[in-house]
């Protein structure tokens, strides 16, 4: 079977800065993917497609035919850390870890099999976000002594550097985003753990439980800070419905008041990674989401 890395994958890794390491795994990851599946003792059954932004999953089984999905991720996305969460979360409102004895070796993750077909985006919009609060709200606990999550003021201000250089057309945005950055990491009011990109496709329907989460990269910080990124889920049907402003700013109060979280610092942080998210958008030529998240960003 071919293990070609999937080309959504290789256009993500091109959007970023090209460092020696993850390009040296791109070029490995055939066979750095059929060793993890010897080390494992399981037998591929097809490459899921059209595959993810940030890994390549491979649907597996057991020599007793139990079912699994083993998951390879470039080294910037520091595997090592998603493992932590999902040890963490113990399954409850994640995907769960079913062995972990090669991580070190490889990277890699070999997980339970959910139905990577089947996310809350094939749900009822109002359904759908019902659905994701429920799990997001299991995933918010307290990070273990000791932990090596970056927080959401360290990972903020990495991407501050690059909104500092925005360009003309998004410049006045990002002044805004960034003068709210810094009044939202003065006085954080909570510290847990969180998923760090939590959204409707990222909730995927499995056997265990109806809806678990895939996916994180977690980091220590406030809910409003998570619940931002689901604000803005199926931006495209936002924009284009008459509603607006208005609208977005219903989103935001409706989500802030089903999950407890102060409306706004929820506003504060999902204008800030709206028009980080469109930066780094027009950064890589996609102007189309760049001018979506944008325009989202000013409406709020």
């Amino acid at each position: 079977m071919a293990f070609e890395p999937p080309e959504r994958l290789v256009r993500a890794l091109g959007e970023m800065p090209e460092t020696a390491q993850d390009a040296d795994w791109l070029g490995r990851l055939p066979g750095l993917t059929e060793a993890a599946l010897s080390r494992r003792g399981v037998r591929a059954q097809r490459v899921q497609a059209p595959g993810g932004r940030s890994s390549l999953v491979v649907i597996v089984t057991y020599a007793d035919g139990t079912p699994a999905a083993l998951k390879l991720a470039p080294p910037h996305a520091r595997p090592d850390r998603e493992l932590a969460a999902l040890a963490h979360w113990g399954g409850f409102g994640a995907v769960r870890v079913l062995d972990t004895r090669h991580h070190e070796e490889d990277g890699a993750l070999l997980l339970e099999r959910l139905h990577p077909e089947v996310s809350l985006r094939s749900l009822p919009e109002a359904k759908a976000l019902l659905e994701a609060s429920g799990t997001l709200r299991r995933l918010w606990v307290a990070p273990p002594a000791g932990h090596d999550w970056e927080t959401v003021a360290e990972r903020t201000g990495h991407q501050s550097q690059a909104l500092r250089a925005a360009p003309a057309e998004a410049r006045a945005l990002a002044e805004t985003a960034l003068a709210l950055r810094a009044e939202l990491v003065a006085a954080p009011p909570e510290e847990l753990l969180l998923h760090g990109n939590f959204r409707q496709g990222k909730v995927l329907a499995g056997e265990r439980a109806p809806w678990l989460t895939v996916g994180p990269d977690p980091l220590v910080g406030e809910r409003a800070y998570d619940l931002a990124r689901l604000v803005r889920d199926r931006l495209e049907d936002q924009v284009a419905s008459s509603a607006g402003a208005a609208g977005a700013r219903r989103r935001v109060n409706k989500l802030a008041d089903a999950l407890d979280v102060d409306r706004e610092r929820l506003r504060g942080w999902t204008l800030f990674r709206a028009v980080e998210s469109g930066n780094r958008a027009l950064a890589a030529g996609r102007r189309r989401d760049a001018e979506l998240l944008l325009e989202f960003a000013a409406w709020l």
